[in-house]
């Protein structure tokens, strides 16, 4: 039980790291480094044209921006989108280029709510991540949603932490429940596999 604790404590410690760095960015920086993701996406999905990508709506200082959905939906993809449902698995609903303000200040599709097995549906997803580490252990905001719903997930569909480039590490502390990811996007630098 130790070790656990010490674990969680790690994941807090960069967690608190993380977003100080990320409240740090200037608004050019994440605009930049926005539309960098935008045209890396594009260029991955076109392997995915006609199939479904899970993604997410990034607010704040997460990397990203609504860009990156335009791209996924302008390469062919069909794109699902989160909604939180409270500690249960994610729901999804399928983006039709609208958006609603949402829980926690999150943006949410306007479409009518898929079951958390939609998930199961993708042939791709891009995941949120406070950092990503060269073996695949991803850091999220610790709210579970995610540590929930990958398990829905297929086995062989690419999973992809998108990150910024300081976020993308050696190495992280990790839990037996951690799915780990297969790849990261990060601004400049596309999609690499893991």
């Amino acid at each position: 039980m130790a070790s656990e604790d010490l674990v969680r404590r790690a994941k807090r410690e960069w967690r608190t790291r993380l977003l100080d760095a990320r409240r740090a960015l200037s608004a050019e920086v994440l605009a930049e480094r926005a539309e960098a993701l935008a045209i890396g996406v594009a260029h991955w999905a076109e392997e995915f044209s006609g199939g479904t990508v899970c993604a997410y709506v990034p607010v704040g200082t997460e990397p990203g921006s609504p860009a990156l959905l335009s791209a996924l939906a302008d390469s062919g993809c069909r794109v699902l989108l989160p909604v939180v449902t409270g500690r249960s698995p994610l729901a999804w609903a399928e983006y039709d280029g609208s958006l609603r303000p949402a829980a926690h200040g999150l943006l949410e599709p306007t479409g009518s709510p898929l079951e958390a097995s939609a998930i199961g549906q993708a042939d791709a997803m891009l995941v949120p991540a406070l950092a990503v580490d060269r073996r695949g252990v991803r850091l999220g905001r610790g709210a579970g949603h995610y540590d929930r719903s990958l398990p829905l997930v297929r086995a062989g569909v690419p999973l992809v932490a998108v990150v910024h480039p300081d976020e993308f590490v050696d190495e992280l502390p990790g839990e037996e429940h951690d799915v780990r990811m297969t790849a990261v996007l990060v601004p400049h630098a596309g999609v690499r596999t893991l």
